[in-house]
């Protein structure tokens, strides 16, 4: 079958565009030509700086003849439905249709459609301008003398070139050649912009791979990072040296060359008294380039940077004219790493901050925490200051201390310098190195190695694969932190709606949940919400109804601790039968769901599940109908074994269940319930509920009521799928 190769070269591509530019012409193309009847087997997407390519294997030369019949009206329906009737099939007048004939409904008209089949090549020119004319960028831009008419192409950078040709493996492929604002689709492209500039012809894409191969073109980007990352450690080995591999900077590194040259530059070695993590993202951040560092023994003072040339003096000018620039900006950092370890020189307007806050003003970092009170830098306009928010935070975290096994006087001082460090140099610098410079500063100013650790551990965690803090004064400080962020924008009415959620509040709630689920930490979240609405009051900043908001919030909770269940492979019927609007204590409910699950996935669990909606539903039919349940069981009026053995069985395991709940056993729990299955499958086989006699009749339902209630004191079993 035939394959179709598309290439759209253009001057550049922005790296961080590339690979969702190159999906979403995969997608666009395969889209449109399955929707014009065509079928393909594969299809793979590539992408380099300059180019977007897409191959398609296997696409049917012709789109099947298609023939299909349109039922419409009777033919005595108005003329209103007659008309919509012949738009949708697309005829002009009604004696374009056939009248069927229907012995209940009587005469009806049906339109006969046929459409003949479309060869692939009139399909695939029909599509391709619409398809590169519509394509969607962040950031686009017209070009040249067509620029100047209404509606010219637009695309990131000015396209050059366009490949398009179609063909089976056997034979010449065809060239399709449609045209867009003077540009006409070909068999022509060039190779790296220096080394290879000269246009040359290609057919398909294995000869179209190999030959941008010759002309200094890697066009697989997972080609590139593997030539780039084997490189680097071979260079970085030859040196004695280790590459700290970034595989962001990877990414992003391949999406800068066509022909990646890997080279190794250097810096003086005066420059690494600067904590490695700001000569790294120095580096990173301004050169693109990776840092190396010595066998257990810290970083080195040589890189290494990706060239998109082979230069002729072996990129030796390269490496130096990037070590010039990575030395000016390592003079910068040694600045402002310097400049924050010394006082500040407006420590007198600081002093009623420092008071306030109960800060030692002979520290660095004190003094920042004084001046970030002292600025009034916002956190939001309804919110207050960030000196007011690291108030609220010092107090939700001493609260929060000795529930989590934290020092509470630690905790304070952590939270309190918690946000110090966003007023140093370097984090001005470097946003990014938030919370790690806090560490390094107070570790230099005599903190508490665990006060240290919460000013950068209390961010975390900020993603799914993050890490969640595990010292329990990084516990104490990142639950108040994000307690504070969620009660006070639920405070002013800033909740996440639809996809937008611009304060993070879902992340925070996550973060929440996974730090307490993750440490196994038990905390009453409507308690905490209570204080942290308090603290908020205090400051003025609260103006709602406390249970109101407890209650939305919880809920909000609910819905993410679901999210992140299902994502560790909980059931949602599981999840749901175990939440109650009041569940607030989310390591309970992770409990309950995992020994539920555990549970029913025993034959005593499938089985009693199966019993106690039995049980359930007939409670239920009853009930509904008005049928009396007595209020208690009375053993006097049970007439068989199989009601003496049941109510004896549910009775000892309500009483083993509620111990192992209170000792918060749920295995137990789930054990003593197990022991349920066999007297629930009897007393079903031998005993008819619907005795004709009331009071023998009540009190078989009352029994089934038990059955609920000892179930139901683990989870509420009719949410219960099967």
């Amino acid at each position: 079958m035939p394959d179709l190769l598309i290439e759209l070269r253009s001057e550049e591509i922005p790296a961080r565009m590339q690979r969702k530019a190159a999906g979403d012409l995969r997608k666009s193309v395969t889209d449109a030509l399955v929707d014009a009847g065509l079928t393909y087997e594969a299809a793979r997407e590539y992408w380099t700086p300059r180019r977007l390519v897409l191959d398609v294997r296997g696409l049917t030369a012709r789109s099947r003849d298609v023939n299909e019949e349109i039922k419409g009206p009777s033919t005595k329906a108005p003329e209103q439905a007659l008309a919509g009737f012949l738009r949708k099939a697309g005829l002009s007048d009604v004696s374009q249709a056939h009248v069927h004939t229907d012995p209940k409904k009587g005469d009806f008209y049906v339109a006969h459609i046929s459409k003949p089949g479309r060869d692939a090549e009139e399909i695939i020119a029909d599509v391709m301008p619409g398809i590169i004319r519509g394509f969607s960028w962040p950031k686009s831009m017209r070009w040249g003398k067509a620029s100047a008419k209404p509606g010219s192409l637009k695309w990131v950078r000015p396209l050059q070139s366009i490949i398009c040709t179609f063909g089976p493996e056997t034979e010449e492929p065809t060239v399709i050649a449609f045209e867009i604002d003077g540009l006409v689709a070909g068999n022509t492209t060039s190779g790296h912009r220096f080394h290879a500039p000269d246009p040359f012809t290609v057919r398909r894409f294995d000869d179209y791979s190999d030959k941008l191969e010759r002309a200094k073109v890697v066009l697989d980007a997972e080609r590139r990072k593997e030539i780039i990352l084997s490189d680097a450690q071979n260079l970085a080995f030859a040196s004695g040296l280790e590459l700290v591999e970034d595989e962001g900077l990877l990414d992003e590194v391949s999406g800068l060359v066509e022909w990646p040259v890997t080279l190794m530059g250097e810096f003086e070695e005066d420059f690494l008294q600067i904590p490695d993590d700001i000569i790294r993202l120095t580096i990173k951040t301004n050169q693109k380039c990776f840092v190396l560092r010595k066998p257990g023994n810290g970083l080195s003072n040589k890189f290494i940077l990706v060239s998109n040339i082979e230069a002729s003096d072996g990129g030796k000018e390269i490496a130096h004219g990037n070590g010039k620039v990575v030395r000016a900006r390592l003079s910068d950092a040694l600045y402002f790493w310097n400049t924050d370890q010394a006082d500040l020189p407006d420590l007198d307007k600081l002093t009623a901050s420092a008071e306030k806050l109960g800060l030692d003003m002979a520290k660095p970092l004190d003094q920042r925490m004084a001046r970030l009170d002292a600025l009034n830098v916002t956190f939001h306009a309804k919110l207050g200051t960030q000196g007011e928010r690291v108030s609220r935070i010092a107090k939700l975290a001493a609260e929060l201390a000795p529930i989590v096994g934290a020092d509470a006087a630690l905790a304070t001082r952590a939270a309190m310098l918690a946000k110090a460090d966003l007023t140093t140099e370097v984090v001005g610098e470097f946003p990014e190195l938030q919370g790690v410079m806090g560490r390094i500063y107070a570790g230099l100013q005599g903190e508490d190695a665990s006060v240290a650790a919460a000013l950068e551990e209390h961010y975390k965690p900020q993603g799914p694969s993050d890490e969640v803090p595990t010292n329990p004064v990084s516990i104490a400080v990142a639950l108040a932190d994000k307690l504070d962020t969620l009660v006070g924008f639920w405070a002013i009415d800033e909740k996440p709606t639809g996809s937008k959620d611009p304060y993070a509040l879902r992340r925070a709630a996550l973060g929440v949940i996974r730090i307490l689920v993750e440490n196994g930490a038990r905390l009453e979240l409507l308690k905490q919400f209570a204080a942290a609405v308090q603290t908020l009051a205090s400051q003025d900043k609260a103006d709602v109804s406390s249970n109101a908001l407890k209650e939305d919030l919880l809920s909000f909770f609910h819905d993410r601790l679901k999210v992140y269940l299902r994502d560790q492979g909980a059931r949602h019927d599981l999840i749901d039968a175990v939440i109650t609007p009041a569940s607030d204590d989310l390591l309970d409910i992770t409990r309950r769901v995992e020994a539920l699950g555990a549970f029913l996935d025993t034959e005593d669990g499938k089985n009693l599940l199966a019993g106690t909606k039995r049980a359930a539903n007939i409670l239920a039919a009853e009930e509904k109908k008005g049928t009396a349940v007595a209020d208690a069981v009375d053993p006097a009026l049970f007439e068989l074994d199989a009601e003496k053995n049941l109510f004896a069985a549910v009775t000892q395991s309500v009483n083993l269940a509620t111990q192992a709940i209170e000792n918060e056993d749920y295995s137990a729990a789930m054990s003593a319930l197990a022991t349920l299955r066999e007297p629930v499958d009897s007393f079903f086989e031998a005993v008819l509920v619907n005795a004709e006699v009331e009071t023998v009749r009540s009190n078989r339902l009352a029994l089934l009521a038990m059955i609920r209630q000892a179930t139901g004191a683990v989870a509420d079993f009719s949410r219960i799928a099967g």
